[in-house]
């Protein structure tokens, strides 16, 4: 019997948990490590691809558009892939000969399951596709991994191939047509060769970053008034809130602080309750790559990652899931028993385990191939700094999940002061709850002194400013990320790829996301020209006909024709506006570049700019005026890295770049003969 795993680490696990002394065989297959596990009297052969080991490249050649015939090829032969993608090839088609059956152990997903089949159709060859199983599991646990193999179907899960094939099918059309169609319109309007993308999830994402900077930029403040006021009760101050947090003038606010400093208010009214927050739900994907970030600053892509390694070490469970509920098959009690032998989980554990039935809150959202993310209770061996967070996470939010409310009282006290509204508000937390196990939510307390009806509350300090309404914040990657899943584009496993590619095209900078000259520029033509490449409407549309094969609602031949129906008109269009819609991006390229590449002004002629040139043939960096009648250029140092400072030289009129020597800075006329013979420190 052949096993495929998706990945080196997870054969190794699966073939330790199959192998009935926990002790299976290592061999090599030429350049790869696979191995032999014993298994009620047969032999179990367990070898790994190396994620994808096929991808789709277009049929015939030529490089232009519209593209639709495609064909699955080997990883190597698109230029893609890891080096060793064909030696993996070679030793998954030699290791099937004589096999039996077949397996697929690749994660329980839709890249899983088609990475699995892939390699069985392309690699063994079709005859083995009957004789295939799967394995279901959620982690990597020598426990699960030995259920999922006694319950492993007799067939692949060919609804859950399909939808996956589909996904990469349409994304490929989608994704190579359009980007070809950007590059070819640019490269045709003014002979610039930059390569350009854009896809379905791609193009409406980059269009949220460039709304977000339209709404920042045309935003207009608005100047207000607030009142901040003080009491002092038995020796004790206590803010007083006004009722009206912003006054429209300042006549307003003038004529609050006449009427209520220094006068005794008296209590209206005194209201108190007892708030119950029930525990969060454990996390998915996106809410832990949400909180890793809040917490933690990690980015997505870089929680994700982490997350996996945490999988494959067997410490999580399968972090690409959508789902907040965690079912009754998984042993709370054992999870919590293992915490409960860690020095830094042992006293929750411990506590939870106290109480007769721990039962976990569930969230509303549902996954059905993998329950909410959890720790599988194994103790982790010298984890780095980003693994510890992420793991410490989601340890605490899954003993969070299952411990009680936590309970605050609250109250306040309506003050009328000559006529005007103050409240004057506290808080007691009462029963920490949940709170005890997830201290990475903060919750603040606040005195409140005995005060009843006719109560006298003096006003000691009143104060009134001017402020202004602030623009909407620039959006970062979480929230970018919480943005895409409201509206349903892209998926638990490919929105962080998405944010991440963005910026690796040059469309976004930053971690507070900043678009890119470039990237404005693109989203600002595409919209005058071709709008539909940026609809939200029309990629959830193919989002939900993609989740329809999975569950039988739609066939896979008419979901691709539905995509190239929709496709056709798009590319259609662009084809009738291709000349200004490169005229327009190139226009914008260019100016990218001047921007990027500019130094200064040009001492000699004035006229023009000096920019940064590189040599085509020898790849050296040099400086030049951009007015071809003047001639005038400088050499620049090769091996240091410079920055231009935006400053001439006083003594010749050159620009000043900025280099380091040794971390401290040193600022240098880029003019050789300059008679300031090479510049000065700076600081």
């Amino acid at each position: 019997m052949l096993l495929v795993t998706e990945k080196p680490s997870s054969a190794r696990r699966i073939a330790e948990a199959l192998d009935e002394g926990g002790r299976p065989e290592t061999r090599r297959a030429g350049d790869v490590t696979y191995y032999l596990a014993a298994r009620c009297g047969n032999e179990l052969v367990v070898v790994s691809a190396l994620g994808h080991l096929y991808t789709l490249v277009q049929r015939g050649e030529g490089w232009t558009y519209p593209v639709y015939d495609t064909a699955w090829v080997p990883v190597t032969q698109a230029g893609k892939g890891h080096g060793k993608a064909g030696a993996h090839i070679r030793a998954i088609r030699s290791l099937a000969e004589g096999a039996q059956g077949f397996v697929s152990a690749c994660d329980y997903d839709m890249e899983g399951s088609l990475i699995a089949y892939n390699v069985l159709r392309y690699a063994v060859g079709e005859h083995s596709l009957p004789r295939a199983g799967r394995m279901r599991y959620s982690t990597l646990t020598r426990e699960d991994l030995n259920r999922s193999w006694e319950a492993r179907s007799r067939a692949l899960d060919y609804p859950v191939i399909a939808a996956g094939k589909a996904r990469h099918e349409v994304d490929w059309l989608f994704g190579l047509n359009l980007s070809r169609a950007l590059t070819l319109a640019v490269r045709n309007a003014s002979g610039l060769s930059r390569t350009l993308s854009v896809g379905r999830v791609q193009g409406p994402t980059l269009g949220f970053v460039k709304a977000r900077e339209d709404e920042i930029c045309s935003f207009v403040p608005v100047p207000y008034w607030r009142a901040q006021a003080e009491t002092e009760i038995d020796g004790e101050r206590y803010p007083l809130e006004y009722s009206e947090p912003r006054l429209e003038r300042e006549t307003n606010a003038k004529e609050l602080a006449r009427a209520c400093r220094g006068q005794v208010g008296r209590v209206t009214g005194v209201h108190e309750e007892t708030e119950r927050r029930p525990p969060p739900p454990p996390f998915n994907l996106g809410d832990l790559q949400r909180e890793a970030y809040r917490v933690h600053k990690l980015s997505p892509s870089a929680t994700l990652a982490t997350a996996e390694k945490l999988y494959l070490g067997a410490y999580i469970s399968y972090p690409r899931t959508s789902s907040q509920r965690l079912p009754s098959s998984i042993d709370i009690k054992d999870i919590l028993g293992k915490l409960s032998r860690s020095p830094t989980y042992a006293a929750y554990a411990e506590k939870l385990l106290s109480r007769k039935t721990p039962r976990p809150r569930q969230g509303k959202k549902d996954d059905p191939a993998h329950p909410a993310i959890h720790p599988t209770g194994a103790s982790p061996r010298r984890l780095g700094d980003p693994e510890s967070k992420v793991y410490d996470l989601a340890v605490r939010r899954f003993m969070a999940c299952l411990a009680g409310p936590l309970v605050t009282e609250r109250a306040r006290a309506d003050v009328d002061v000559n006529g005007h509204l103050f409240f004057l508000s506290g808080s007691l937390i009462r029963e920490r709850g949940w709170l005890e196990y997830y201290p990475y939510v903060k919750e603040g307390e606040r005195r409140f002194p005995k005060l009843a009806v006719g109560s006298s509350v003096p006003v000691t300090k009143l104060s009134t400013g001017r402020a202004y309404t602030k623009p909407p914040q620039r959006l970062n990657a979480s929230s970018l990320l919480g943005l895409m899943e409201s509206v349903d584009i892209g998926t638990k496993a490919t929105r962080t790829e998405i944010i991440d590619t963005l910026s690796k095209r040059g469309y976004t900078e930053g971690q507070s996301i900043r678009i890119t000259d470039l990237g404005y520029g693109v989203v600002e033509t595409l919209e005058r020209h071709c709008p539909d490449i940026l609809s939200v409407g029309l990629t959830r549309g193919l989002e939900s006909d993609l989740e329809a094969i999975q569950t039988g609602g739609v066939e896979v031949e008419r979901v691709l024709e539905k995509a190239q129906e929709t496709l056709g008109p798009i590319l259609a269009r662009f084809r009738e506006n291709e000349d200004r819609i490169g005229e327009e991006i190139a226009g914008t390229l260019r100016g990218a570049a001047r921007k990027e590449g500019y130094l200064g002004s040009c001492p000699s002629c004035g006229a023009g700019d000096i920019t940064l040139g590189r040599n085509s043939k020898t790849g050296a960096v040099y400086a030049s005026c951009s007015n071809r009648a003047c001639g005038q250029s400088y050499g620049l140092p090769q091996k240091n890295r410079f920055y231009s400072t935006g400053k001439s030289c006083a003594e010749c009129g050159a620009p000043v770049i900025k280099m380091y020597f040794h971390r401290k800075p040193l600022e240098l006329c880029v003019n050789p003969e300059c008679p300031s013979k090479g510049g000065r420190r700076d600081g």
